[in-house]
């Protein structure tokens, strides 16, 4: 295979599936830092209020992040997050500077867009939303229902 040849769709799934778990790691670790202080950051950990932006970014972080890694609800999570991602770009970030690497933005920006990326492509192959589907399609092919197969 020539590196200009499509690749095979298996691992292409498969590859999007480690993307997503990684990015939710990632991300899962953002959230953890927000709320518990774990791992610690280099200076002191501020007080957790979970009624405010900080603390709104902080369950979206640490749940979103958690789905990602699962692959659960995929696409309209990561859509919440990239939303998120857009919204601390241009709240925090963009105030400092326009280029991302002189406004410390750029894992942002690439948060937002890998999120972005994974609302259209979904969870890949090892994902709850991938396992669930193909649950779904066995059921309908020995003729049971879409729904009582969901109710599985």
């Amino acid at each position: 295979m020539s590196m200009r040849e499509p690749g095979d769709a298996t691992w292409a799934s498969r590859m999007l599936s480690v993307l997503r778990i990684v990015a939710g790691l990632l991300f899962f670790e953002h959230g953890l830092q927000k709320m518990f202080g774990f791992p610690p950051g280099s200076g002191p950990h501020p007080p957790y209020v979970l009624i405010s932006q900080m603390g709104l970014a902080g369950l979206l972080e640490t749940f979103g992040g958690f789905a990602m890694i699962l692959g659960l609800l995929t696409r309209p999570i990561a859509f919440l997050l990239s939303g998120e991602m857009a919204v601390a770009y241009f709240q925090v970030h963009i105030h400092r500077s326009i280029y991302p690497i002189e406004n410390r933005g750029e894992n942002v920006v690439l948060f937002c867009f890998v999120f972005l990326y994974l609302v259209f492509a979904g969870g890949g192959d090892w994902s709850i939303d991938a396992l669930l589907a193909r649950r779904r399609a066995r059921a309908i092919e020995h003729g049971m229902s879409a729904a009582s197969a969901a109710a599985d």
